[in-house]
Protein backbone atom coordinates (compact mmCIF):
# COMPACT_ATOMS: atom_id res chain seq x y z
CA UNK A 1 0.00 0.00 0.00
CA UNK A 2 1.34 3.41 -0.69
CA UNK A 3 1.40 6.25 1.22
CA UNK A 4 -0.86 8.86 1.52
CA UNK A 5 0.38 11.82 -0.66
CA UNK A 6 -0.57 15.24 -0.40
CA UNK A 7 -3.51 16.90 -2.35
CA UNK A 8 -3.81 19.94 -4.55
CA UNK A 9 -7.13 19.12 -5.36
CA UNK A 10 -9.51 16.21 -5.73
CA UNK A 11 -6.97 13.10 -6.40
CA UNK A 12 -4.24 15.57 -8.55
CA UNK A 13 -1.24 14.91 -5.94
CA UNK A 14 1.53 17.86 -5.06
CA UNK A 15 4.25 17.86 -6.91
CA UNK A 16 7.59 16.92 -5.21
CA UNK A 17 9.79 19.35 -3.71
CA UNK A 18 12.49 19.54 -6.42
CA UNK A 19 9.83 21.14 -8.54
CA UNK A 20 9.95 24.26 -6.65
CA UNK A 21 12.51 25.88 -8.45
CA UNK A 22 10.38 25.67 -11.64
CA UNK A 23 6.85 26.34 -9.85
CA UNK A 24 8.02 29.58 -7.96
CA UNK A 25 9.65 31.35 -11.12
CA UNK A 26 6.76 30.31 -13.47
CA UNK A 27 4.09 31.83 -11.14
CA UNK A 28 6.10 34.81 -10.03
CA UNK A 29 7.07 35.35 -14.09
CA UNK A 30 2.87 35.00 -14.53
CA UNK A 31 1.87 37.39 -12.14
CA UNK A 32 4.57 39.89 -12.41
CA UNK A 33 4.17 40.20 -16.60
CA UNK A 34 0.62 40.31 -16.55
CA UNK A 35 0.40 42.86 -13.61
CA UNK A 36 3.04 44.91 -15.86
CA UNK A 37 1.29 44.28 -19.19
CA UNK A 38 -1.87 45.36 -17.64
CA UNK A 39 -0.29 48.78 -16.34
CA UNK A 40 1.38 49.75 -19.09
CA UNK A 41 -1.40 49.15 -21.71
CA UNK A 42 -3.87 50.56 -19.23
CA UNK A 43 -1.61 54.29 -19.64
CA UNK A 44 -1.44 54.07 -22.95
CA UNK A 45 -4.73 53.23 -24.37
CA UNK A 46 -6.75 53.85 -21.83
CA UNK A 47 -9.82 51.24 -21.27
CA UNK A 48 -11.13 50.82 -24.72
CA UNK A 49 -13.50 48.42 -26.00
CA UNK A 50 -11.57 44.54 -26.39
CA UNK A 51 -9.32 45.80 -23.55
CA UNK A 52 -9.04 42.62 -22.01
CA UNK A 53 -8.93 40.39 -25.04
CA UNK A 54 -5.56 42.78 -26.10
CA UNK A 55 -4.67 42.43 -22.98
CA UNK A 56 -4.60 38.89 -22.49
CA UNK A 57 -3.01 38.32 -25.88
CA UNK A 58 0.24 40.63 -25.46
CA UNK A 59 0.42 39.21 -21.98
CA UNK A 60 0.53 35.65 -22.70
CA UNK A 61 3.02 36.95 -25.53
CA UNK A 62 4.90 38.81 -22.39
CA UNK A 63 5.14 35.96 -20.65
CA UNK A 64 6.18 33.38 -23.13
CA UNK A 65 9.63 36.08 -22.75
CA UNK A 66 9.39 36.44 -18.95
CA UNK A 67 9.60 32.86 -17.87
CA UNK A 68 12.43 32.02 -20.10
CA UNK A 69 14.34 34.77 -18.69
CA UNK A 70 13.46 34.33 -14.95
CA UNK A 71 14.72 30.33 -15.04
CA UNK A 72 17.94 32.05 -16.85
CA UNK A 73 18.85 34.60 -14.33
CA UNK A 74 17.49 33.37 -11.36
CA UNK A 75 21.44 31.74 -10.60
CA UNK A 76 22.78 34.93 -11.02
CA UNK A 77 20.22 36.58 -8.82
CA UNK A 78 20.60 34.65 -6.62
CA UNK A 79 24.46 34.77 -6.28
CA UNK A 80 24.12 38.99 -6.25
CA UNK A 81 21.45 38.58 -3.38
CA UNK A 82 24.10 36.27 -1.19
CA UNK A 83 26.26 39.25 -1.61
CA UNK A 84 23.66 41.51 -0.28
CA UNK A 85 22.54 39.79 2.44
CA UNK A 86 23.69 38.24 5.22
CA UNK A 87 22.13 34.54 5.01
CA UNK A 88 22.35 31.43 7.53
CA UNK A 89 24.34 29.21 5.83
CA UNK A 90 21.59 26.22 5.17
CA UNK A 91 19.45 29.11 3.34
CA UNK A 92 21.76 30.73 1.54
CA UNK A 93 21.74 30.59 -2.23
CA UNK A 94 24.01 28.51 -3.91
Amino acid sequence: MQPDRPMIIGNIPKLPAKWATVVMPFMLSCLMSGIISFINMLRNLGWIDGFISLWLHNWMISWAFAFPIVLAILPLVRKVTGKLVDMPAQNAPK
